[in-house]
């Protein structure tokens, strides 16, 4: 990174802000114009950066072509700048910026707008930065903007809003307290140097954001004005905007809106000094989770090195330590038994200082070996020195990241401008687009330096267990994590300090997926221009559909594979070893395909319910090479049994850690379970698991093997010839007295028909968080175009007035989210609630805002409906960005068996003619309560943790928050689903849905 004030060109008092809609020429308040921005040549958009006169600095984006309009805004300043006595106060001003302005004092005029023009937003407060962004329909950027601008130039702050979006606050981090990823941050934290920032709590809650001030006697709302006054200065801001308009269009308007935030002249804050000083090392902290994971963590204190973004040092070590191929660190961990996965690299904590980190999880075994694992770090580390920096490795890197640079997959507007407006704090303008990409400078005495500060006496371990539990005795005061901390004894030290280079730890061969053609392919091709792909392959054991891309230009191509058998869901056991044979193969292939994930050719192999899927993506010169290498890994697979154990048990562990998922993914899963027909508990899994055997895994794939049917997609810059050959590669692989599936087994699942006027609910416990969650489900029926269509226009209108009233008004709980729910070819409408309150409250206020959405939508003019309209079909014209966005929508399908490939213009044809008199008759019909058709599941995750409204409710004489006569939720009462089995089997199936194209099951070839 360069130093503060290095790049900066402006002179040292900068002109006065002068208000926008001046008149004034943008020439006046533009300091300086970089035209000089290295891009991608594959590169179409068209990019300028500028200085403008008070200091902020700007990059603005033309792309004629673009479907979305997009902006963000980063203030270089975080959570590290809190008053001592207001931790959690940065983050608290971005939540309250949103909630109105002087010249746009509605609370929700930001989120209305953009929800009406095609748009979303968010924000986020890091460390360091306070970054805010959203994306909208490009005719309504400037309106977008001209709101957006008025939060750095003059928020309300009202006490009201104060008050209320303190209790967002406060659920966020209840949100937050029971995830092992942040107590562990925080744990970081709080044993750091308690004189340094770091230490710091950034995310706030209601003790130290009200209850503390308030006996302090401290204004809290004063003190978010003062906070805002104090660092929201121009002179410590980035805006990325992209747009259609061009390039000058884009400056004039930023010119006119942005000049009125003022330049005071601020400094961002630096900390050189490491928060882990010499005290602070060499020690070991035992920690006890809340899921049951055993990881170790082993961290050194390292400086700021993006300074040295040219030569990369940190990326070159990251590179080595982090690599998972022949003699790497990870195959020697994973020989012996001691650990699956691991994670090394360099990491920012804040301007100023870094981290180098490596992380591995932990066997039964390894938990046993810490010190030993340790050890291989540094025997590592020690060979590394033995060798010295190879310019040949980085070189390599150098030419991977100029190749990813190169052929880049295009951003999305929003993506591009939240990622790039921290860099342009960081880098100068000319590299902000390449500066992670474009080595030039081979430097390895930097590469040295870093080594260097890899030693025992820098070292700090973190080991997290939940056998360790009885040794930890003191508490983290945020999160109250349990742990215990200690110094690493000195004839550990003495081990570490002597260790030498092992002859099975040695430097990654040169990576053979290297790309060497990257040519496009010319050859004339009929799905070229074509929407739909093409069946090129029809046998009784598989299907290859195929489609050459014409629109995004790149040598890449993306293939996937499902091997589908009616064997692998067809019993809790079987469910099982599925999931076993995908883990083992992912973790056999691990070495031999690294150096292909390196070389940006991304693979994985997954289930899917019915099917085990292999897919690659990425540039097509290789492809075929490591296609027939997972293929005939997933034909021949034979059990390591050492391998399997392990794996077992981390299945199992896996079931088990479902418990403790935040609450609203209990709620999705409980529902999933009442409208399927086919789906098994995690108990009947968990229970089948515990006998699984290796036998029983070689047995299960060798029956699957030759009772399978393989669908599959290759779409890209690929020739049809090479489709086919590809295609013959892995039907070549199928055993030979495989027996093909008949049309029947393909079938797809269906869901189940909730009875019309019906109510039902399905209520569970959750032991592990304070919150409880309600998820209410409408059915609306099959899926169909017309039905699609309003379905969508109606999730569009109410998304966000659900927000705004459960959300911001009634602050019922930090997550609110209402919106679809797809499944089988069904579909419904759903609203979900997590919160401190007992779903049964919830479910009321629900209610609640669905019966009165009656009078929203009444009222709503038809101005305000075409908005939504056109605003929904312009979202659904979008197109994908990347090739494997695109693939994946051909993909989906194939495997739904709906076929209708032109799906976006055909259902904005049809959504053009939607009246807004049937979107609201298709509300009363299928949403409002007082509906004879109604058909409604209720789900309640009722939390009996300490704190949770259930253990409330069990402590108290009272019934759980009994609503009063405005609160009041329907008079029926629900009906319990308590016996999911007898629920099921009671009521009717849905029909699959008619597709879109007569395609049977089994191919015309087939004469099964």
């Amino acid at each position: 990174m360069p130093a503060p004030g290095e790049c900066s060109r402006a002179p040292l008092a900068s002109p006065p802000a002068v208000p926008p809609g001046t008149g004034i020429a943008a020439a006046d308040h533009v300091l300086h114009r970089y035209r000089d921005i290295v891009k991608s040549q594959e590169d179409k958009r068209v990019y300028r950066g500028l200085q403008l006169a008070n200091r902020m600095k700007v990059l603005l984006v033309s792309d004629p072509t673009t479907d979305k309009s997009a902006a963000a805004i980063d203030v270089n300043v975080g959570y590290l700048s809190d008053p001592d006595e207001l931790p959690g106060l940065a983050h608290f001003c971005e939540h309250m910026l949103f909630l109105g302005t002087e010249k746009y004092p509605q609370e929700n005029e930001y989120s209305k707008f953009l929800s009406e023009h095609g748009g979303s937003s968010n924000a986020s407060t890091s460390a360091d930065h306070t970054t805010f962004y959203f994306d909208v329909l490009p005719p309504h950027l400037s309106a977008a903007l001209d709101i957006f601008a008025q939060f750095f130039v003059s928020p309300l702050f009202t006490e009201s809003a104060t008050g209320r979006e303190l209790s967002a606050v406060d659920s966020e981090h209840d949100k937050n307290r029971s995830s092992d990823s942040w107590r562990l941050d925080q744990l970081n934290k709080s044993t750091a140097d308690p004189n340094h920032p770091y230490h710091k709590f950034g995310t706030g809650n209601k003790d130290t954001l009200e209850t503390i001030p308030k006996q302090k006697g401290i204004d809290v709302r004063a003190e978010l004005l003062k906070f805002h006054k104090q660092w929201y200065s121009a002179n410590i801001m980035a805006l990325v905007v992209v747009g259609k308009e061009s390039l000058d269009e884009l400056e004039e308007l930023i010119v006119k809106l942005f000049s009125g935030v003022v330049d005071r002249d601020v400094t961002p804050p630096y900390w050189e000094d490491h928060p882990y000083p010499s005290d602070r090392l060499r020690k070991r902290a035992y920690c006890e989770p809340v899921k049951d994971l055993r990881n170790l963590s082993i961290d050194f204190p390292i400086p700021d090195n993006r300074k040295h973004y040219k030569s990369g040092p940190g990326n070159y070590l990251s590179h080595l330590l982090g690599h998972e191929g022949p003699g790497s660190l990870l195959a020697a961990l994973k020989k012996r038994g001691w650990c699956n996965s691991l994670v090394g690299g360099s990491r920012l904590g804040a301007r100023g200082f870094g981290f180098f980190n490596v992380r591995v999880d932990l066997t039964e075994e390894g938990v046993k070996h810490v010190d030993d694992i340790v050890t291989l770090v540094f025997e590592y580390i020690a060979m590394l020195r033995s060798a010295g920096p190879q310019r040949w490795i980085w070189e390599e890197q150098r030419e991977l990241l100029a190749l990813d640079f190169r052929f880049r997959d295009t951003l999305e507007p929003r993506t591009l401008a939240h990622g790039y407006v921290h860099q342009l704090q960081e880098f100068p303008m000319e590299d902000v687009l390449s500066a992670y990409y474009l080595l030039s400078e081979w430097r390895p005495d930097l590469v040295q330096e870093m080594l260097d500060l890899l030693t025992p006496e820098r070292v700090r371990l973190a080991v997290i267990a939940k056998c360790f539990g009885d040794k930890c005795k003191e508490t983290e005061p945020w999160y109250g994590t349990k742990f215990m901390q200690e110094d690493i004894s000195e004839e550990q030290l003495k081990v570490w300090r002597s260790v030498k280079s092992s002859p099975e730890l040695h430097l990654p061969p040169s990576n053979e997926f290297i790309p060497t053609r990257l040519d496009l392919e010319t050859e004339p091709d009929s799905t070229t221009d074509a929407i739909a792909p093409v069946i090129i392959k029809d046998t009784p054991l598989m299907r290859i559909w195929f489609k050459r891309d014409n629109e995004f230009q790149l040598p890449k191509a993306f293939v996937t594979l499902d091997f589908v058998s009616p064997l692998a869901y067809s019993s809790p056991l079987n469910c099982n070893l599925t999931s076993l044979w995908v883990v083992l193969l992912r973790d056999s292939l691990q070495q031999f395909a690294y150096a292909a994930e390196l070389a940006s050719l991304r693979w994985n192999i997954g289930n899917a319910k019915h099917a085990i899927n292999v897919s690659i993506d990425g540039y097509d010169d290789k492809q075929g090479v490591l296609l027939d290498k997972i293929v005939e890994s997933v034909m021949q697979f034979r059990t390591d049994p050492a391998r399997f154990e392990i794996m077992k048990e981390n299945h199992i562990r896996a079931l088990k850690n479902f418990e403790a998922e935040q609450p609203y993914q209990h709620a999705v899963y409980q529902q999933a379970l009442c409208l399927s027909t086919e789906v098994w508990t995690r108990c009947e899994l968990l229970e089948a698991a515990k006998n699984v055997t290796p036998e029983m895994l070689d047995d299960f794939v060798t029956r699957v093997c030759r009772s399978m049917h393989v669908e599959g997609l290759v779409f890209g810059n690929m020739r049809r010839e090479r489709a086919l050959k590809l295609a013959d590669s892995v039907e070549s692989k199928i055993p030979k007295d495989a027996v093909p599936l008949l049309a029947q087994q393909l079938a797809l699942n269906r869901e189940v028909e909730l009875d019309k006027g019906s109510w039902y609910l399905r209520e569970c416990e959750n032991k592990v968080h304070k919150s409880s969650c309600a998820s209410v489900y409408y059915a609306c029926g099959l899926r169909e175009t017309r039905a699609n269509v309003v379905l969508e226009l109606l999730a569009h209108t109410l998304t966000e007035p659900c927000f705004h009233v459960l959300r911001t008004q009634e602050q019922l709980g930090y997550i609110v989210f209402s919106g679809l729910r797809r499944a089988g070819g069904t579909q419904g409408f759903r609203v979900l609630v997590q919160s401190d309150r007992h779903p049964a409250y919830l479910d009321t206020r629900i209610h609640s805002f669905l019966d009165s959405a009656q009078e929203y939508l009444d009222k709503m003019t038809d101005e305000e409906f075409m908005k939504h309209r056109s605003s929904l079909a312009a979202e659904m014209l979008e197109r994908p960005k990347r090739m494997t966005g695109k693939a994946s929508r051909v993909w989906g399908e194939i495997t739904s068996q709906m076929y209708n490939f032109d799906r976006a213009r055909v259902e904005v044809e049809e959504l053009n003619t939607v009246t807004k008199q049937e979107l609201i008759e298709f509300y009363k019909k299928h949403i409002n309560s007082s509906s004879k058709v109604l058909r409604k599941l209720s789900v309640h995750v009722v939390s009996v943790a300490e704190g949770g409204a259930g253990k409330q409710a069990e402590e108290s004489t009272d019934t759980p928050e009994e609503p009063n006569e405005q609160t009041k939720g329907p008079e029926a009462k629900p009906v319990q689903i308590t016996d999911l089995v007898e629920f099921k089997c009671r009521r009717r199936l849905y029909p699959h849905p008619q597709p879109a194209l007569n395609i049977p099951r089994k191919g015309t070839h087939c004469k099964l």
